[in-house]
């Protein structure tokens, strides 16, 4: 197997939905978050560490290890904010995703830094201010 972003993706997925929602390398931190492709309209499926907010909410930081572009996905939720994600106690949830600005992103991006020190490298890593999004449940 590669060394590809996709390809050590595909094996973080796979271990997720092998294990209930356990991940090794980050426990029962991940989402998956099933979002569409801005320009393709295609189901595309990205890992990402989360934050339970609340019962009713995620929030998931765009945070790409620190590249100085954002992921795809950040992108695609932009465009496509009604989504789903798989999470670890609750199965497939329907969301909508909320870009958060000023002190609620702030707040938000502390947490990150708190719950895991990588985040703090991101951050050091690039120039961008990277963005924290909410995902909230919502009812199909």
């Amino acid at each position: 197997m590669t060394n590809s972003p996709s390809s050590w993706n595909d094996q973080v997925i796979a271990e997720f939905r092998a294990n209930n929602g356990t991940v090794a390398r980050f426990g029962r931190n991940l989402v998956l978050i099933h979002h569409i492709g801005a320009k393709t309209g295609a189901e595309r499926i990205a890992p990402a560490r989360a934050i339970r907010d609340d019962h009713d909410s995620w929030l998931v930081a765009a945070s790409k290890g620190g590249a100085p572009d954002n992921p795809a996905w950040y992108y695609n939720l932009i465009a496509n904010p009604d989504v789903r994600i798989e999470t670890p106690d609750d199965g497939i949830v329907a969301v909508h995703a909320e870009v958060l600005s000023g002190a609620a992103r702030d707040a938000g991006w502390e947490r990150f830094k708190e719950a895991a020190p990588g985040f703090r490298d991101y951050e050091q890593k690039t120039s961008r201010v990277i963005p924290v999004v909410l995902l909230r449940r919502r009812t199909e």
